[in-house]
């Protein structure tokens, strides 16, 4: 449909006011009407027991005189009107769907576009519905989605209930509809939470060097600082532990955090790793293997439950960690 060709109908008129006041391209709109209706003219030939071949061709025109819709069908040169009896009904209704989709589509991206430069940042989000693949959360004027891959493992969180999620991507499928993702699975998510709750994160006085991440279980995270004076794990635990307290009640009850000073030294940052456990010994490291003793009172610590203290600190210090028990040291 060529817009320049549209009679100043109430309706062109309508979509005109529409496309202005909405900053929406009109002959997006009108193609959009276009294929609305020919997916309406073909709902209503199967209603009447009239499959339409996916190959045939058809394309709609307003009528000038009345500023009604007709359905053509194309075939090579010729055009035929196969308008159904009673189709204006339906188009009207069609037009009116198609232009409220729009319109909802258009303030989507709107705020997406507002999101865009929010990338990998914290927001406040409402929880609206959850089913076994995905979480429906509120984001601002629009919908999120969190994938059961980006959700913590056990975690409930009630209808209705106000969370913060990781901003972490925005995709486009191929008719270019946006949908944000969220996540509170991704270890950004606690690294945002310490720069939300610690000025000196915020502002890079404490560096996060790396973290490593079972969510829902614990989190390892190493800092360090680059100015003189500030003690950067001292910084991120807060006066009588009320930074790291803000920051636990982000996360389920049951996660642990460990904030543990970052070290070049291989062997310090070991030791440093496998905290709570002290008094760490590190024998030697080989081809990517740390082996480690600790007293037999720390062990238990040093592993943790199920491997995952052991484990997460390896995973800090990029290197597999071998634990036995120092017996000279009881």
């Amino acid at each position: 449909m060529d817009l320049k060709k549209l009679p100043k109908t109430e309706f062109a008129a309508a979509v005109a006011q529409i496309a202005g006041e909405r900053n929406i391209d009109v002959q997006s709109i009108l193609d959009s009407i276009e294929f609305g209706l020919i997916s309406a003219y073909k709902r209503d030939q199967k209603e009447h027991g009239i499959i339409v071949p996916e190959e045939d061709v058809f394309t709609v025109e307003l009528t000038p005189e009345s500023g009604s819709f007709k359905v053509y069908k194309i075939e090579g040169d010729k055009k035929t009107d196969v308008t159904p009896p009673g189709f204006g009904r339906i188009a009207a209704q069609t037009a009116k769907q198609v232009i409220d989709q729009r319109i909802h589509e258009a303030e989507k991206e709107s705020v997406v576009a507002e999101f865009e430069k929010k990338m990998g940042t914290l927001i406040s989000c409402i929880v609206l519905k959850n089913d076994p693949y995905k979480m429906v959360v509120g984001v601002g004027k629009t919908e999120g989605i969190c994938p059961k891959d980006e959700q913590i493992r056990d975690e409930v969180l009630p209808l209705g209930v106000k969370k913060l999620f990781l901003l972490k991507e925005i995709t486009r499928d191929e008719t270019g509809r946006s949908e944000i993702i969220l996540s509170r699975r991704d270890s950004a998510f606690v690294k945002e939470l310490f720069a939300r709750e610690v000025p000196e994160v915020a502002n890079g006085s404490v560096i996060i060097e790396k973290i490593a991440r079972t969510a829902g279980e614990r989190t390892k995270i190493a800092v360090s600082s680059n100015q003189p004076g500030i003690d950067p794990v001292g910084s991120c635990i807060g006066q009588k532990g009320s930074r790291i307290q803000a920051i636990l009640s982000e996360l389920p009850m049951e996660e642990k955090v460990d904030v543990v000073a970052f070290s070049q030294n291989i062997n310090q940052f070991i030791a440093q790793a496998l905290s709570p456990a002290q008094n760490v010994k590190v024998v030697e490291v080989k081809n990517n293997c740390a082996f480690v003793t600790v007293p037999e009172s720390q062990l238990a610590l040093a592993i943790g439950g199920g491997g995952e203290n052991v484990r997460l600190a390896g995973q800090l210090v990029g290197l597999e960690i071998k634990l036995t028990d120092d017996k000279s040291s009881k």
